[in-house]
């Protein structure tokens, strides 16, 4: 066994015993043995993301690349970085471009990987919603201070206290119109959301990221088939033999599931009570057993 292989060996017990400093020190002295293996990099920025080392992470993964261009793992780690960094548009092509590179690879990893897609939708349309209200608040300061300043002049402009007195009922009246027309279109934003049926993998019960069609016509998560057809070489409706090269990519429904999250990132998480259910068996197992949970993504990415 060569001296980087040791070492890196190390890194990864240092890192399943939550020693994620120790696993940085050993992936960096395997680094240090052999810095042209592209897979040493990748895993010291999975220690690195542990530490929250966002810009070490991010030139770790470009050192990767440059190294091996369709790493996967790089562009994981990279969108987890960039998202961190709240740069979303960034890590988001990362994440699509890590997917497409697992799901070409035939890698276990897809479902990580697909969940990190998501994840960077959601994340970049809440940015894009934040930035939307706040731009919306500030338009209807700015046109309430208008209608206010030209009530003003024209009290200004008027001697009759009758008339004047009309004029403060009418300036008040356009501000409350104008405050209820932001409100109603508030409350709209706000309204209850519908999941369209298309959208949603039948597997796993989330929005489709990249959908395969099967020989019968039906569309599934590949992230989630391809898991179905490892464990049951059938398919899920009819229960005839399928194997995963029989799958071919909906491309049609994957530009419409991308067209309905760039508008609806809410739907990343519309089935709350499925990811709430699993944290609790996690507590769960760790009160019940004393034992930590291993981080079974972080875990299928090690080598």
């Amino acid at each position: 066994m060569s001296r980087s292989t040791q070492l890196k060996e190390d890194g990864n017990r240092r890192y399943q015993a939550g020693d994620f400093v120790g696993a940085d020190s050993f992936y960096s002295k395997a680094i240090l043995a052999d810095p042209k293996s592209p897979l040493l990099f990748t895993n010291r920025a999975m220690a690195r993301v542990k530490l929250g080392l966002w810009e070490s992470v991010i030139d770790d993964c470009n050192a990767c690349l440059a190294l091996a261009p369709s790493s996967f793992k790089a562009y994981y780690y990279l969108a987890e970085a960039q998202s961190a960094l709240g740069d979303h548009d960034a890590a988001l092509d990362s994440a699509r471009r890590a997917l497409d590179l697992c799901a070409a690879s035939g890698d276990r990893s897809l479902a990580a990987v697909t969940a990190v897609v998501l994840r960077c939708k959601r994340e970049r349309w809440e940015q894009r919603e934040r930035s939307r209200h706040r731009n919306a608040g500030d338009l209807e300061l700015e046109l309430v201070e208008l209608l206010r300043r030209q009530t003003d002049e024209l009290l200004t402009s008027e001697p009759d206290d009758v008339q004047q007195a009309s004029i403060r009922e009418d300036g008040q009246q356009k501000v409350e119109l104008l405050r209820d027309v932001f409100e109603r279109a508030r409350s709209r934003s706000e309204q209850k959301r519908q999941m369209p049926e298309w959208a949603v993998d039948d597997i796993s019960f989330n929005v489709m990221v990249d959908p395969v069609i099967t020989k019968t016509g039906k569309s599934y998560e590949r992230a989630s088939i391809v898991e179905h057809l490892r464990r049951h070489p059938s398919d899920p409706l009819t229960r005839e033999p399928l194997m995963v090269s029989e799958l071919r990519p909906n491309l049609a429904l994957r530009q419409a599931c991308d067209e309905f999250l760039e508008n609806n990132g809410w739907a990343v998480d519309w089935f709350p009570h499925i990811t709430a259910s699993f944290q609790s068996a996690k507590r769960l197992l760790r009160a019940s057993s004393g034992l930590k949970v291993v981080d079974i993504c972080s875990l299928t990415m090690m080598v």
